[in-house]
């Protein structure tokens, strides 16, 4: 009922409120989007200790304990996608790629279509920050000369790269799934697999209909 939705708004506004001060703190220049993961964590202990009294303090050396470990195995993951980066770098595999686009002579939407087989491969092996440090200084360009718009550009990137973090072999967020809830990989790929068909739509809307990334900020005069 429209009771119960209250009711429940109500419980979970100290929940929702994190939102909030993540997003606020960053978009007012409070604090960097790494801080606000430390704000984040510490007012997340106080709402579950001292709010919904979800743990106590004497639990609290053991959540310590478990996301140690959940931080380990992620560390892990990035450490070896970062090298697997550093290897395409030194052996020039980006550039080689970039100049053979160059070479083809692609129109506009050939060359959105190759950016995404080059993403979302991309996606399934390296990290997104090592994927932005690399490939976006390469992509740039090309799309300025082709005369795709930089927003876009951003967001079609972006959304390849959340398309990577549920992407097997080392889609990140797979192992925080199966590291948070117990559950075998294999079981959390199956799972997530009709979302990811959903999202590679979502991608195919958000490449070829401009107006989804740049409709808000051509209203605003950006």
């Amino acid at each position: 009922s429209f009771k119960e939705i209250l009711v429940a708004g109500r419980k979970a506004g100290w929940g929702l409120l994190l939102i909030v001060i993540i997003l606020g703190g960053i978009y007012s220049g409070m604090f960097t989007p790494t801080e606000a993961a430390a704000v984040a964590a510490v007012y997340a202990a106080f709402v579950a200790i001292f709010v919904y009294k979800d743990m106590t303090i004497r639990e609290c050396p053991k959540v310590i304990i478990e996301a140690g470990k959940l931080s380990v195995v992620l560390m892990f993951i990035i450490a070896n996608a970062m090298l697997f980066a550093h290897v395409l770098t030194t052996e020039q595999i980006p550039q080689s790629i970039t100049a053979w686009v160059v070479e083809q002579g692609f129109s506009p939407i050939e060359f959105l279509i190759v950016v995404n087989i080059v993403l979302l491969i991309a996606g399934t092996f390296m990290e997104p920050s090592a994927i932005i440090l690399i490939l976006a200084p390469i992509l740039f360009p090309i799309a300025m000369q082709l005369g795709i718009d930089p927003i876009h550009l951003g967001i079609i990137m972006v959304v390849n790269m959340e398309i990577g973090l549920i992407t097997p072999p080392t889609g990140l967020n797979l192992f925080v799934t199966s590291a948070v809830t117990g559950m075998p990989l294999t079981r959390v790929v199956r799972a997530v697999s009709p979302w990811l068909l959903v999202m590679l739509g979502f991608l195919l809307l958000v490449t070829y209909v401009p107006f989804i990334s740049l409709g808000l900020p051509n209203l605003l005069g950006m």
